[in-house]
């Protein structure tokens, strides 16, 4: 599949083309040899195909939050502490006790004091986001917070099905270096340990599995040829304008 930038300069190419062959009494002018199609070849036909996955990525895997509550249905109704402290206590393996690879964040999330404790530096709930993901023609709330002392940011959605429950459709633990909203989808981008490139990873509304499945996970250049910071200590995320407005 060829790259972003380059169906990018091919099709800048073609529209300097058609202005040029507009503008132009002499008619089309050819843009050079086509490279020959080169199908696939497939590899090793007598293998047997697998009939289970090897690794379990937790790809359509929800939760019901309790304890929570969501008036009128409305997931603005619902306080984004109160869901992350109902995950704390759902997990306590972890989020309790000192082997916990996130204990300090169920640490100061008893400091934060509601929907306002999400701007309080010790609280390290991110601003929450609400969109339409799920193409019900109601919001749903994207949620992050920072798992410490780990230095990651957690990702989740969550949803309202019809049984007036609050549901988590989507789970990411990450060195996230930024998030973004694109129609159905969530995109979350992470460092790499190979320079000049990120990995790019993008969670999408299925309304078969109702959850959202990881459908694109991609390495992609990002030009810079200088070393990233390794993953543990990778910056807070700022949301991307492209989220839009809470």
């Amino acid at each position: 599949m060829p790259s972003r930038v380059a169906r990018r300069v091919t099709a800048a190419a073609l529209l300097c083309a058609a202005v040029a062959a507009c503008g132009d009494a002499g008619g089309l002018e050819g843009a050079g040899p086509t490279p020959t199609a080169v199908g696939p070849a497939r590899l090793w036909p007598g293998l047997t195909p697998a009939s289970s996955p090897g690794w379990d990525y937790d790809e359509a895997e929800t939760e019901v939050v309790k304890g929570v509550r969501v008036p009128g249905d409305d997931i603005r109704g619902a306080d984004p502490v109160a869901v992350v402290r109902a995950e704390i206590a759902a997990h306590p393996e972890d989020y309790a006790g000192a082997r916990a690879p996130y204990r300090e964040t169920a640490r100061l999330f008893r400091d934060c004091g509601g929907p306002a404790g999400a701007g309080r530096p010790a609280c390290p709930l991110l601003e929450p986001y609400y969109r339409d993901l799920t193409g019900d023609g109601r919001e749903d709330m994207t949620l992050g917070f920072r798992l410490l002392p780990a230095k990651m940011t957690a990702v989740r959605v969550y949803t309202v099905d019809d049984r007036h429950r609050l549901v988590r459709v989507m789970e990411n633990d990450d060195a996230v270096s930024a998030v973004e909203l694109a129609g159905r989808s969530v995109i979350i981008r992470a460092p790499s340990e190979v320079p000049g490139y990120e990995y790019r990873l993008q969670w999408t509304w299925d309304p078969d599995q109702r959850a959202m499945l990881l459908t694109h996970d991609e390495m992609l250049r990002t030009g810079g040829r200088q070393r990233p910071a390794r993953p543990s200590q990778s910056p807070s995320p700022s949301p991307s304008p492209a989220a839009g407005a809470p």
